[in-house]
């Protein structure tokens, strides 16, 4: 029988990844549960966030969080959520009630951030809905690297995800 995920309000416990050298800004929706006990960005182990990032840039696939902070710092990516809390079943975005958005501007008045992508569906809308007017830069969707979005192939996403590099 599988266990039935209940609603919870979720607050963001870890920190942004980025420095003044940060040109791109990655944003996910709100870290699911395996990242929040993780205690980082796309911490499930099917997640293919991390595998796919190495593999554009033409760097080993990082293991550890320190690991993982070293790529996207020294590749000049700052990486984040959208959202700083919500009321959220799991990791089902589409169950995402009372969203409170992040302040881009904590990122965005210390780098020169040249290109904003998100992690998926509803990391891009809620940052067209709740983030775009402060920071007057269109985002660009990619689709999300989640285990549960397995209709995207690792190529699809591969190819997807080279668009940051003419931005670095």
């Amino acid at each position: 029988m599988q266990k039935k995920n209940r609603e919870e309000t979720v607050v963001h416990t870890f920190q942004p990844v980025y420095d003044e050298n940060s040109r791109v800004l990655m944003l996910g929706t709100m870290p699911s549960p395996k990242s929040r006990e993780q205690g980082f960005y796309y911490g499930h182990p099917r997640n293919r966030f991390w595998p796919v990032l190495a593999d554009i840039l033409g760097e080993p696939a990082p293991g550890t969080i320190e690991e993982k902070k070293s790529l996207a710092l020294r590749r000049r990516i700052a990486v984040w959520d959208v959202l700083a809390g919500c009321d959220i079943c799991g990791a089902d975005d589409s169950s995402i009630k009372n969203p409170v958005p992040n302040d881009m501007n904590v990122i965005l008045s210390r780098a020169d951030i040249r290109a904003v992508f998100t992690t998926g569906t509803k990391a891009d809308e809620l940052y067209e809905r709740y983030c775009f007017y402060q920071t007057e830069i269109a985002s660009i969707r990619l689709p999300s690297t989640s285990p549960a979005n397995c209709r995207t192939s690792y190529e699809e996403l591969r190819a997807a995800y080279s668009q940051i590099l003419k931005y670095l």
